[in-house]
């Protein structure tokens, strides 16, 4: 019963705080050339509103409410507090003493810092609750809305956002920024920053900054300035007149810099001016010293007439809410008391008091200041108006309250998500790639050592690392560099490198107040002896790009902006060639890298990545899921893995059902399948597309050329073009294996098997002119077919886990093979990793129609090859002429291309929505492979529908299909 009434209770608790904004409609400005993506969708639901005693304020004039007020209440007005959006119980002190200063002391504001998404609504709802007048919500929100609050769509930094090339991007940053702090009840987000960061030593703006560039500087904080406030918040630039040229922490003591007016308006001063010209309606200022420029020396600029009214204001012609930074860092605590920084500010120009260390003591300060005529009332009037207004346009006086409800509606959407996740990898910037390091390639470099540095205890991104890199290579050795790191643990780190083929070193140390910026000492000298070393060095900077500068002769430079384990996962693919590389520096280390360096690298590998980040939905996806399932439980297979790749990316690709039906083994996406014909196209035809383009055959050489049993009337005509179109005459197979148990047997039959029609006369789907195809393929390269592809494709690209015999591969392969049948006529039992098809399986399990086994990474793998020009990792396997000659239709007589099946017209396992161009293969185990070129997607489904014989699994033909439209109706209109 208690626990009965404790939920009740709960609810009531959470309803009370629960209720519902008015969304502001999003204006996009006409020069915007990016889609910019649609407010997500809630659902209806009945308004639930705090039943509350506030007087009603929305037809009141400002004039009135302000005439209202008491001085306490004014006074009160002009702070703003901190707040941590995470849980706190209701009667911790924290919370009471928050809740007092609204009551008692009538704070205006609040800033929060760390939280999540629901707990910061839930506390935000409950201080609008106890505030007379509504409370004006703020956040540093630099990166985004997750810069504070876990479970929102994170950004990079600023400099990350300018590498992109494309400001625009901090157009959807803002916008994205702002919809999502809106819906936590936020107001006012305190970015962009508009300091130029022209000192590589400032140890507080760093990448904060957008760029070293005045004017580049003004132009992506413009365009976010303007996507925060077509969203319907309230932007702030910060930090005036400038701290990007300084080398000390304000946080930690006050900087001076000893520029000239005349300097400040050449740099400093350029994104404040064009920010005011722009229409930036709140600044923040800066605890910085301005001793050439302001006739109060050594005083910071924050409680500085002369900067604040004198240049912002009268030279600038800002008319807006002036915010300080936080009144609590030492720049400024040091020096003044609560109450003596408070009143500066505001003869200065200040509205609003941000973080006063001892808000109590500072409005009874100024409180006395006012009574003793220091400060008038009239000065207080002047900015509680400015934000008593803006409360009055964000429609506070008519609603105060985040919609908890509909949250999860609103925030870290899969789009908003793909579009920061785009941005982080357009970021990307490649300073340096002597000798073409990258595209790092396992062909090239086999033994890879990862090292981690970190200037603490270790970082929380390092196993984000470690599993991305052994993601895109399988032979990666990890180790941690941090203060934590033992000398045994050195040594073995020494070991490793010693031995490896490559180095690549991820730099995590941070961009933090109160902390250096340059790797430990520590660190560094252990780093200066893999420098020592033979082999190539790869350092990547996941956050400052400064730290390049201590390890100068690295043979590859790539800058990352974020430590976050989300910008490790959108830089990894680069190192790979699996994202282009086009992020160019908007900075300047010292003798190294200027302004615009930066390489192009084009993508050439599969990404991993999710449905969005290539213009498809996961929610229409997830159709996939009962089709299998309902396919599963018709018994059409035991199990399947479907694969979705679509613009370079692997976007789907999940294992459903089980290896067999005494379903006590599920299915893995990587688990590995017989392709069954599938053969044909991924081995035999692509070996003769790699001889045809090499000019070693020709498509239509007589096959007498190659097998002397074909110099015969009947026979000398056929050409390989006849195999690879099914018209040879020969017939779709014979059994063979009733009588026939060897390789030689079977292929002497083979060789001497009658035509049933005349060459290029009919189609017939025959198994017996690809097994021909792969002794062609034997005798011009030397190689047998298996031997051929592993060599010259499978083992250069990557494809792992393809492999005709695939025991030989060892159990990292074998141990993820499905079963195929339980064979009761040939007598071989449980068909597991073995070739399923009987003729195959009794020519040593190598053939040019049947034997191979992959899985469907591998299958995107070399379906974006096809799609890639013929290049995978930097390399050519095939000229985009011998791929479009052989995927095009070439039938005289149907569809068909040169070893590859077409989309068919009437019913198509490739569905109704693929293109007609559209090419591919089915295999009789249940698998198939379709490639939309036009769309640039491949699908791909593998089952063991066969399994257990193959009176199983009719219908797979339908699930081909529907499989199919699903991924077309899945891409993004």
């Amino acid at each position: 019963m208690k626990q009965k009434l404790l939920f009740v209770l709960i609810s009531i608790s959470i309803l009370f705080y629960s209720c519902k904004t008015t969304e502001q409609p999003v204006e996009t400005p006409e020069e915007t050339t990016v889609e910019i993506p649609e407010e997500p969708q809630i659902s209806e639901v009945d308004e639930k509103y705090p039943e509350d005693d506030h007087e009603v304020y929305s037809d009141i004039s400002i004039d009135n409410i302000i005439a209202n007020m008491t001085l306490e209440e004014k006074i009160g007005q002009l702070f703003a507090v901190r707040a941590n959006g995470t849980f706190t119980n209701h009667r911790d002190p924290v919370i009471q003493r928050l809740e007092r200063l609204i009551t008692d002391f009538h704070i205006g504001g609040v800033i929060f810092f760390r939280g999540d998404v629901y707990n910061q609504a839930i506390l935000n709802n409950r201080l609008q609750t106890v505030s007379k007048l509504p409370l004006w919500i703020s956040q540093d929100m630099e990166f985004g809305a997750a810069m504070r609050v876990d479970g929102t769509t994170r950004f990079i930094p600023a400099m990350g956002i300018a590498a992109t090339g494309n400001p625009e991007n901090a157009y959807l940053k803002g916008m994205i920024t702002a919809r999502e702090a809106k819906a936590l009840g936020v107001h006012q987000v305190y970015a962009p920053v508009l300091d130029v960061n022209n000192n590589p030593l400032n140890p507080v703006i760093n990448v904060r900054s957008y760029s070293a560039d005045p004017h580049m500087v003004s132009d992506y904080a413009l365009r976010f300035m303007e996507g925060v406030e077509n969203a319907g918040l309230l932007a702030t630039g910060k930090h005036f007149p400038g701290h990007g040229d300084t080398d000390t922490d304000s946080h930690l003591a006050l900087p001076t810099i000893n520029h000239t007016f005349d300097r400040l308006e050449e740099v400093e001063l350029i994104p404040f001016r064009r920010a005011v010209e722009g229409g930036m309606r709140s600044i923040m200022s800066a605890h910085i010293a301005f001793p050439n420029v302001s006739a109060n020396v050594g005083l910071p600029g924050t409680l500085d007439d002369s900067i604040l009214n004198g240049i912002l204001v009268d030279s600038l012609g800002f008319d807006g809410l002036i915010v300080t930074d936080g009144l609590e860092m030492r720049g400024i605590a040091d020096h003044y008391s609560p109450g003596e920084a408070v009143i500066m500010a505001l003869l200065a120009g200040a509205d609003v008091m941000l973080l006063s260390p001892d808000e109590m003591t500072a409005i009874n300060e100024l409180y006395r200041a006012v009574e003793s005529g220091r400060i008038t009332e009239e000065r207080i009037d002047r900015s509680v108006r400015r934000i008593v207004q803006l409360k009055k346009e964000q429609g506070l006086f008519n609603n105060r309250y985040a919609d908890i409800e509909n949250l999860s509606a609103k925030i870290n959407t899969p789009e908003y998500q793909a579009i920061a996740h785009r941005i982080a990898r357009e970021s990307i910037t490649v300073l340096k790639n002597d000798g073409e390091v990258l595209p790092i390639r396992e062909t090239d470099f086999g033994n890879v050592v990862v090292v981690a540095v970190s200037d603490g205890d270790g970082h929380s991104s390092e196993t984000v690392l470690q599993q991305e890199m052994r993601r895109y290579h399988s032979g990666v050795r990890f180790h941690a560099l941090n203060n934590r790191t033992t000398p045994e643990e050195i040594n073995r780190l020494l070991r490793d490198a010693q031995r490896a083929d490559l180095v690549v070193i991820g730099s995590f140390i941070m961009v933090r107040s109160y902390h250096p910026m340059q790797i430990p000492e520590r660190q560094l000298g252990v780093l200066q002896e893999i420098m020592a070393m033979n082999q190539p060095k790869v350092l990547t900077a996941f956050g400052n790009p400064y730290v390049v500068g201590d390890l100068p002769e690295t043979d590859v430079h790539v800058l990352a902006w974020a430590s976050t384990a989300d910008q490790v996962r959108q830089t990894i693919p680069s190192l790979f060639g699996a994202s282009p590389v086009g992020g160019r520096f908007p900075g300047e280390v010292p003798n190294l890298y200027s302004i615009g360096d930066g390489l192009d690298i084009k993508q050439s590998t599969v990404r991993f990545d999710r449905p969005e980040s290539s213009g498809m939905i996961t929610d229409s996806l997830l159709n996939i899921d009962m089709i299998m399932q309902n396919a599963i439980n018709d018994s059409v297979f035991p199990g399947g893995v479907v694969g979705v790749m679509k613009n370079g990316a692997l976007v789907w690709q999940r294992g459903y059902g089980y290896h067999d039906y005494t379903k006590t083994r599920r299915v893995q996406a990587t688990d590995v399948f017989d392709l069954a014909s599938v053969t044909k196209i991924m081995s035999t035809t692509t070996a003769i597309m790699k001889l045809a383009d090499e000019g070693k055959l020709s498509v239509d050489d007589p096959v007498a050329n190659y097998i002397e049993e074909f110099d015969t009337d009947d026979k000398r005509e056929i050409t390989i073009r006849h195999f690879l179109l099914h018209t040879s005459g020969l017939p779709a197979f014979q059994i063979y294996v009733d009588v026939l148990r060897t390789r030689a047997e079977i292929m002497n039959a083979v060789r001497n098997e009658p035509l049933e029609n005349r060459p290029g006369e009919r189609y017939v789907y025959s198994d017996l002119g690809f097994i021909l195809l792969a002794e062609i393929v034997e005798a011009v390269s030397g190689k047998r077919v298996d031997q051929f592809v592993r060599d010259e494709i499978f083992e250069p690209m990557g494809l792992h886990s393809t492999w005709f015999n695939p025991e030989q591969a060892g159990p990292r392969v074998s141990n993820r093979i499905l079963p195929t049948e339980i064979d009761t006529v040939y007598n071989r039992g449980t068909v597991h990793r073995r070739v399923h098809d009987e003729r195959a399986y009794f020519m040593d399990g190598i053939a040019g129609h049947a034997g191979l086994f992959s899985s469907a990474q591998d299958i995107a793998k070399y379906a974006y090859m096809l799609l890639n020009g013929g290049i995978y990792g930097g390399e050519q396997y095939l000229s985009p002429e011998i791929i479009d000659y052989f995927t095009g239709h070439r039938s005289p007589i149907n569809h068909r291309g040169l070893g590859f099946d077409r989309k068919s017209d009437g019913f198509s396992s490739a569905g109704t929505l693929t293109g007609d161009r559209t090419f591919g293969h089915l295999g009789f185990t249940g698998t198939s492979l379709w490639v939309d070129p036009d769309e640039d997607i491949a699908i791909i489904l593998l089952t063991n529908r066969t399994y257990p014989n193959r009176s199983y699994g009719s219908d797979i033909r339908f699930i081909r299909a529907a499989i199919s439209d699903a991924v077309m109706n899945s891409i993004a209109k």
